[in-house]
């Protein structure tokens, strides 16, 4: 028998889009992270994380459509705090190319690992599907602006060669997110030395 998919709760009105990640208060962004990790994504329902955050579902029902679009926008909330210690991380490598390098290998390490995308990835990995094949989603957003920043800045100094900004850090986005999402299959090989390998590629790519 075919395991149904999490059905989310919807209210008619409720704000927000489900690729479009809601500002939450900490203590509710811990919550979603509490409730999947105890039961799951498909078993995970805005009453159960109203509950351990301590606030009403009508509450949550104003911040998210559904609880698909709470748990996408802890991801984000989640996706951001990495890069940014990964950004402070290679602050300071003397070229762009060699900081978003170093930046987008460290990510690839650590994000597998991050106990709430795990866990999505574990269980419940049709859930970003979606955001693979048919759209692009707020994480990948985030990722590609940054990205695309690190590359102007590689343009300036003359470290990455020429190419449209945009069009090469969603290229870079689309290269790399196998090696994240299919993480737990590099571990035969050593994943930390097939990451090297992948930064080394990605060196080559960049380089004028």
């Amino acid at each position: 028998m075919t395991p149904q998919r999490h059905k989310p709760e919807v209210k008619p009105g409720a704000a927000g889009r489900r690729d479009e990640p809601a500002v939450l208060p900490a203590g509710v962004a811990e919550a979603v992270r509490e409730s999947v990790l105890a039961v799951g994504v498909r078993r995970t329902t805005l009453t159960d994380v109203a509950r351990r955050a301590g606030v009403s579902r009508m509450t949550l029902y104003r911040m998210v459509p559904d609880v698909e679009a709470l748990i996408l926008s802890v991801m984000t909330s989640d996706f951001a705090a990495v890069l940014s210690d990964a950004e402070a991380r290679v602050a300071r490598r003397r070229s762009a190319r060699a900081r978003l390098v170093a930046m987008t290998a460290d990510i690839t390490r650590r994000l597998p690992d991050e106990p709430l995308f795990r866990r999505v990835i574990e269980v419940d990995p049709d859930l970003l599907l979606p955001y693979l094949t048919e759209r692009v989603g707020s994480t990948q957003r985030l990722a590609i602006e940054h990205v695309e920043r690190v590359i102007r800045d590689g343009h300036a100094d003359g470290s990455v060669r020429p190419g449209d900004p945009a069009v090469m850090a969603t290229a870079l986005l689309v290269a790399v997110a196998p090696f994240v999402i299919s993480a737990r299959l590099l571990e035969d090989l050593g994943r930390d030395a097939v990451v090297d390998e992948m930064a080394a590629g990605l060196d080559g790519w960049l380089k004028p």
